[in-house]
């Protein structure tokens, strides 16, 4: 036990190391950003399809105008998370450079989303474009935009290719010429990007990756998947690291690109067959916590007159209860 204990401390440094990249911690906090539009149209998709378990069906009339919330803040989350993360991704940019020359989170949140319109929206003859890959599906695409946007501003603000204004313009007219020359780059960038993919591939860069990434995401949908994905949580919390923030960066495109695919599944009125999901880690694998404690805090409860250590057991169920602990355990909180 020590042998496998000192081996696994071997490679702490090198997990601490990932836990700590800039890029994977843009993704989780982008996300935690657009966890409000989430949950908020979640509502309706319980209102519109949990009634169909008793038996109850709405009209395909009503059906569309309990949707609409949904398709207009789901359907539209790709392009969300691409100017979160870039938010979140210039923000640790920006604890590098001097605090006189920072990069502008606006301008790249801005840049970032009309890259990802670039790279996952189709025009149509009509005019305008559709919005397929501007939900879930578009979320790795998401990401591609915005590490392009901060990296290249980066490159521009650190080393001041910019358009210097003199100092009596005011600082908010300064500002929008000093972006000029880094959001062009990255429009210019990511057009370029999206020209190659269409003429060579001959689709735009959302379906490509997609493509690509399929196998993965088909192989690690299973119950064996599931239990790599989830105990992996809990062998970086065994050596010491934050486990959600190595591996929910890595499977959060897939779980709510799973997500989007078993609502279309449920509208056709097949059965919803993709098993990872946020409702399959927050009610299954990590209910009430990374390691699903909320059923250890119910057998406290109800053995704990016949355990051993009494004194012991009932100090951890102090410590649960207390100051509102059992909230938190049904929140997925473990943590004081």
């Amino acid at each position: 036990m020590n042998k496998l204990i000192a081996w696994i401390e071997k490679g702490k440094p090198f997990f601490e190391k990932i836990s700590r990249n800039i890029y994977l911690r843009a993704i989780r906090d982008g996300f935690i950003a657009a966890i409000p539009i989430i949950l908020f149209s979640s509502i309706f998709i319980l209102i519109t399809y949990v009634p169909n378990v008793f038996g109850f069906t709405w009209s395909k009339t009503m059906e569309g105008i309990l949707m609409k919330p949904y398709n207009y803040t789901m359907g539209i989350v790709g392009l969300i998370v691409a100017g979160t993360t870039a938010k979140s991704l210039t923000d640790s940019y920006n604890r590098k450079l001097d605090k006189t020359n920072q990069i502008n989170f606006i301008s790249t949140m801005m840049a970032a989303m009309s890259g990802f319109l670039f790279l996952a929206a189709d025009p149509i003859k009509e005019g305008g474009f559709l919005s397929a890959f501007m939900g879930t599906k578009g979320l790795l695409t998401a990401f591609i935009s915005a590490f392009i946007t901060v990296i290249v501003y980066n490159f521009f603000i650190k080393r001041n290719i910019t358009i210097k204004m003199p100092k009596e313009v005011p600082p908010n007219i300064s500002q929008v010429f000093k972006d000029i020359f880094p959001l062009s780059a990255v429009i210019i960038i990511i057009y370029a990007l999206d020209l190659l993919s269409r003429t060579f591939i001959h689709t735009n860069v959302a379906n490509a990756v997609l493509k690509i990434f399929e196998p993965l995401f088909t192989a690690a949908d299973g119950w064996i998947g599931v239990t790599l994905i989830f105990g992996a949580f809990a062998f970086f919390w065994f050596v010491g690291i934050h486990g959600p923030s190595i591996v929910e960066p890595a499977i959060a495109a897939i779980t709510y690109a799973n997500l989007e695919t078993n609502l279309n599944l449920i509208q056709a009125g097949e059965h919803a067959d993709k098993i990872i999901t946020p409702g399959t880690q927050m009610f299954v694998a990590t209910m009430g916590g990374t390691g699903a404690t909320y059923p250890v805090t119910l057998l406290l409860l109800k053995f704990k007159s016949n355990l051993p250590y009494i004194k012991c057991i009932d100090l951890t169920i102090l410590i649960i209860l207390s100051r509102n602990k059992v909230k938190l355990n049904l929140f997925n909180c473990t943590q004081d």
